[in-house]
């Protein structure tokens, strides 16, 4: 559930501004059908943003209802707050969500320290499994290696969504953490070179759109099963 194709799910809005929730089961459904691994559910693409505290919740919790468990949900429960990651991560911890993602604290631009304490913290509010996510393109701030590293000797931080988009970053990851640490790329343009260099697969934008092309791509890399390219 935390490898292969896993869809960065958009929340689709109506005229009036309110989540849309027929236009949010058909979603879910294409990607029950397309072969998606999990679902994201209000990650960065799906508006975490800009969305409030309260629908943030409300469309996790409608994913998980309107998914009625034929695929794993991943709640978003990144902030720049430490605070507010814990209250998140509370908040559905026990509601059926299979693990949480977590970007890095943006705006404020911490420290390697800083990174250490605040996902450190998050973790140790909850039993469900961790997922970091760098993104300094976004956030303005890049969690180095070594900082993963430290973080993956923490029992539930079981994974990284890695988007910076320099692949050496998994060569440098993988030599600092165990083998059972996942490694997924979240820069569509560079997954495939990614799951070649043995990241497990992709939190994918591109999947709202093309989900079974995904998933085959990620089925075809994980097992060595890639054409070859025509130059």
């Amino acid at each position: 559930m935390f490898t292969g194709s896993i869809v960065a799910l958009i929340t689709p809005m109506n005229d009036q501004g309110q989540v849309c929730r027929p236009s949010l089961k058909k979603l879910i459904d294409y990607h029950v059908a397309s072969g998606t691994a999990a679902i994201v559910s209000v990650g960065t693409t799906g508006e975490s943003a800009t969305l409030s505290h309260e629908e943030h919740g409300d469309v996790v919790m409608q994913t998980l209802e309107l998914a009625d468990g034929r695929i794993p949900v991943i709640a978003g429960t990144g902030a720049n707050a430490t605070a507010e990651g814990i209250s998140l991560t509370k908040r559905f911890t026990g509601t059926g969500v299979v693990g949480c993602l977590t970007v890095t604290p943006y705006y404020n631009r911490p420290t390697q320290e800083g990174l250490y304490q605040h996902f450190k913290a998050i973790a140790e509010s909850t039993d469900l499994p961790q997922m970091l996510y760098n993104v300094p393109s976004r956030t303005g701030c890049d969690m180095l290696p070594e900082t993963v590293a430290r973080l993956a000797e923490i029992k539930n931080i079981i994974g990284i969504k890695e988007a910076t988009g320099n692949l050496s970053r998994v060569s440098q990851i993988q030599q600092l953490v165990g083998d059972e640490f996942i490694i997924v790329s979240g820069d569509d343009a560079t997954a495939l070179d990614s799951m070649q260099l043995g990241g497990k697969g992709v939190i994918s934008v591109t999947a709202n759109i093309a989900a079974r092309e995904m998933a085959e791509l990620c089925a075809l890399a994980q097992e060595a099963n890639l054409p070859k390219r025509v130059t």
